[in-house]
């Protein structure tokens, strides 16, 4: 494997001595976690963690209006909050050492949905999706707790769509990539009808792998569910990083920690 050297100034009480890093010369695919609507990045650094062990740079973050600018949680809309993943995707794409053309994207709920539109603006190899939501494209610069409000939602998350009809769905249409798609047996936020419209838009993948986590509830309060999800997850990037590198054998999956928190939903996604 080529290596490369990067001289060094070591301090030393009051002197300085000279040294050299040696490290490979290789880049590392990147990973971008996207929490959903209500939660924040705390949900998956236990997930990152693992997933950096498989050889990944991840890099997890806070949406507007959560966590610590949660005082815009009433007012931040879905065009804020989208400008917020491009913003990620552009900071993990300037990291030292992190591959362009291996760039993957998890998201869960909304997260998922702002994830699969982002698939249309910037590179994107591998796309995961967990309960991912859909939204009517109108009303894009309204708030997003208005959305419930002004649209009905539960209706049109009922329905049958065509990719045509949906921005997140087009955007789906139009990947060329690999695509995980998670369901929840009990989700009471996000209908199946919502999984089969996106698993349909995904036709046009290279790799479709769809999953359905037996007894979850939409936010993963179990932590069972935890696992089974954390696990699911690190096992596909295994899967994806491997075929990446086809000429090397593909490691054991590695579970995420106990330690990684319940994605709880709100009331609405």
């Amino acid at each position: 494997m080529a290596t490369i050297d990067e001289n060094v100034t070591i301090h030393v009480e009051a002197d300085t001595v000279a040294g050299t890093f040696v490290a490979p010369d290789t880049l590392m695919p990147g990973v971008l976690f996207v929490h959903g609507w209500g939660g924040s990045q705390a949900q998956y650094l236990a997930r990152a963690h693992a997933v950096a062990s498989l050889g990944c740079i991840c890099l997890t973050f806070d949406l507007r209006g959560h966590a610590d600018t949660r005082v815009q949680y009433e007012t931040v809309s879905r065009d804020s909050n989208l400008k917020d993943v491009l913003a990620a995707y552009d900071t993990l794409l300037q990291r030292r050492r992190v591959d362009p053309e291996a760039i993957a994207v998890i998201g869960s709920s909304y997260g998922g949905y702002l994830a699969a539109i982002l698939t249309s603006l910037r590179k994107v190899k591998w796309l995961g999706l967990r309960a991912p939501a859909l939204y009517l494209d109108s009303g894009w610069e309204m708030p997003k707790l208005q959305l419930h409000k002004s649209q009905d939602l539960l209706g049109y998350r009922s329905r049958r769509l065509a990719a045509a009809e949906n921005r997140a769905l087009n955007a789906c249409e139009n990947f060329a990539g690999d695509v995980l798609l998670v369901e929840s047996e009990h989700d009471l936020v996000i209908p199946q009808a919502v999984l089969s419209n996106y698993r349909e838009a995904c036709a046009h993948s290279h790799s479709l792998t769809y999953r359905c986590l037996p007894g979850a509830d939409h936010g993963l309060t179990g932590d069972d569910d935890q696992r089974a999800y954390s696990t699911l997850l690190t096992t596909w990037m295994t899967e994806m990083l491997a075929a990446m590198h086809s000429d090397v054998a593909a490691g054991p999956s590695v579970a995420a920690s106990d330690a990684a928190r319940p994605e709880a939903p709100p009331l609405v996604a």
